[in-house]
This record gives C-alpha cells, sequence and structure tokens, in this order.
C-alpha cells in the first residue's frame, strides 16, 4: 500500500526528492555528456526493415544472423565486464576506423581496427587477386598530391594509380 502511494500521478505535483528532475525540465538545464553525445553518433541506427527489401532472402537471414550473435556477444560482455566495456568497445571502434596512414608508397592498413574486429582472421580471394602493384599501368602515388587532396587544397584522386 505505502508503494502505490509513492507512486507519481498525473493530479500530483512533482516531486524532486523522490523521482528525479523531469526529462523536460533536465533537457533545459544541460545539454547532454559529450560521451553520452559520442555513444549516440557511435551506435548505427536500425535500418535492418528497409535494406530486406532489396537484398536476396538468404543474404538478409545471414545477416540478422551475424546481428543476432553480435547482440549475444554485446549482452555477455554487458553481464561479464558492465556497460562501460561495450562502449569503450565502440568508442576504440570509432577512433581505430578513422585513423589511415597518410598517401604514399604502402596502402593504408587499419590494422588496430582490424584486430579489434577480428576481421585479420577473414582470408579472401580480394588479399591476393587485382591487387594494385600487380598492374602494368601502376603509378608510383605522389605523398605531397595526397596531402593535398586530403586537405582540400587541390583536387583529384588522393592516389591515381592508372594512367
Amino acid at each position: 500500500m505505502a508503494s502505490s502511494m509513492t507512486k507519481k500521478e498525473i493530479g500530483q505535483t512533482h516531486d524532486v526528492l523522490r523521482f528525479g528532475v523531469n526529462d523536460s525540465v533536465r533537457g533545459d538545464l544541460a545539454p547532454p555528456h559529450p560521451v553520452q553525445a559520442t555513444i549516440h553518433k557511435v551506435r548505427p541506427p536500425r535500418a535492418l526493415e528497409t535494406l530486406a527489401l532489396n537484398l536476396t532472402v538468404s543474404w538478409v537471414r545471414a545477416v540478422q544472423e551475424t546481428k543476432f550473435w553480435d547482440d549475444k556477444k554485446r549482452f555477455g560482455t554487458e553481464a561479464i565486464y558492465g556497460s562501460a566495456f561495450n562502449i569503450r568497445k565502440d568508442l576504440d571502434a570509432q577512433i581505430l576506423s578513422r585513423f589511415q596512414r597518410p598517401p604514399g608508397a604502402l596502402p593504408s592498413s587499419m590494422l588496430g581496427y582490424e584486430a579489434m574486429t577480428g576481421s585479420l582472421d577473414d582470408f579472401g580471394f580480394e588479399d591476393y587477386l587485382n591487387l594494385p602493384q600487380d598492374s602494368d599501368s601502376l603509378r608510383i602515388p605522389d605523398m605531397h598530391h595526397g596531402m593535398e587532396v586530403r586537405l582540400g587544397l587541390s583536387k583529384g584522386p588522393v592516389c591515381p594509380s592508372f594512367s
């Protein structure tokens, strides 16, 4: 009976000590914390339904199964290590996915991101077929031109590989 008395009802005034600050008031007082804003940017929107209309059924099932197991892994790590572990992992993935080597002789490899996502273990045909180094029309990329394009000082492809 006492617990039903403490519930907030529509006709009563809002008790801040019992029920906390109102959501509308909290939003007006301060902007969200920077980490909270980053978390909302990191997590992609769930638009699987619109994607499913354009894809084949078998591929959609594979995507759904992958998403299911990813959610299971997230739930398990959250149960074991806490929610901060998944947040840290998402932020690290966001940072590592933005890192690239400056344009030059070596191709940009995202070794940290690949190690984190586990894609280092995958070996596909794109790893050994159609390499630009095997092409007869390969031009050595110019690092200065690549940085000018990246900084917006000049136009064109960062690394023109065909003449």
